[in-house]
């Protein structure tokens, strides 16, 4: 099998399932590369975000140092309770214990440019989703070897020794989202009403590329679609649901303002799969494509849920107690 980067690009960028034979009953990965993902998405998601830095300031981001209980709470959620809830899952549901250490795996890892785009089609707070994305990527370098260690002793009795490389996650952060996001701030200070008119065709640039995605996975693994999700596409499915209901009641019960609650409803909820299928399956990490099932099955998933999300945060009325 051949092995994917050790810390590859965008969230979303495509898995290819195979039913090949194996010691284990269970279908093994490979990453592959197609004109979708290799170049449309990346392409795509840079164009995104740019789109979102548009409508952005320096303000924007000034609020959060002014007032960080939303990115404390949003921190604490993805880093803390989401291992957690992940660890009651994979306790609680029939899972192998390869199965079980996969999705400990996903849970660990932190959001991505897709809880970002998420975000911003929903009308939620994007500075904040950019915010948390970034600290939280950087936070989970160190805080994602110790959650598998855990795993492997807890379901396999095994120890491990992990670690991910901090230079290609900063550089990561920086291709993905902050330049081209500046890029757009910049635009935004220089040329106000190009900025303007170039903004209003984002969002719906977002929702083709939104729609293209889930299109183009289903379509490529129709056939594998069904297998993968009668293994662990329901408690990844429910992983996925119970993180975003997690994100929005904790910050509801933190009085957060609508915009940021929606922020961190996102993160919480939609996790970078990609780098979860990396530390699985990459042969200088893991490098056990059975660990990599949960995420790619969850890699399809997100985008269907993270469409719910979007159409009902973005029609759903602002309330008293959401901006308190």
């Amino acid at each position: 099998m051949e092995g994917p980067h050790p810390f590859p690009l965008p969230d979303h960028s495509y898995v290819a399932i195979f039913n090949s034979p194996s010691a284990c009953s269970l279908p093994l990965f490979s990453m592959q590369s197609n004109f979708l993902t290799a170049v449309l998405l990346p392409l795509a998601l840079f164009v995104i975000m740019l789109g979102m830095g548009l409508g952005l300031t320096l303000k924007d981001f000034k609020r959060i140092v002014t007032d960080p209980k939303p990115v404390l709470l949003g921190l604490f959620a993805q880093l803390v309770m989401l291992p957690l809830v992940g660890f009651l899952f994979a306790s609680t549901f029939p899972l192998t214990p390869e199965l079980a250490v996969g999705l400990m795996v996903l849970a660990a890892c932190p959001g991505g440019p897709t809880s970002n785009m998420v975000t911003y089609l929903a009308k939620g707070n994007v500075a904040l989703s950019i915010t948390l994305t970034a600290i939280s990527s950087l936070i989970t370098i160190f805080t994602i070897p110790l959650v598998v260690n855990f795993s492997m002793q807890s379901f396999l009795g095994e120890n491990v020794s992990l670690q991910l490389p901090f230079l290609q996650t900063v550089i990561q952060i920086a291709v993905i989202t902050l330049i081209p996001v500046t890029l757009g701030m910049v635009l935004h200070h220089y040329a106000p009403a190009f900025a303007a008119r170039v903004e209003k065709w984002v969002k719906w640039l977002s929702l083709f590329f939104l729609g293209l995605i889930i299109f183009g996975l289903l379509l490529k693994e129709r056939a594998n679609v069904l297998p993968f999700f009668l293994q662990v596409g329901w408690v990844t499915l429910a992983l996925n649901i119970a993180t975003m209901v997690l994100g929005y009641g904790l910050a509801r019960l933190a009085k957060i303002d609508h915009k940021s609650t929606v922020a961190i409803t996102s993160e919480v909820g939609i996790q970078n799969g990609t780098l979860a299928i990396a530390v699985a399956s990459a042969p200088t990490l893991l490098n056990n494509p059975t660990m990599a099932i949960p995420a790619a099955i969850y890699s399809l998933l997100m985008f269907l849920t993270g469409a719910a999300l979007a159409s009902w945060a973005s029609r759903k009325p602002v309330d008293s107690v959401a901006d308190m």
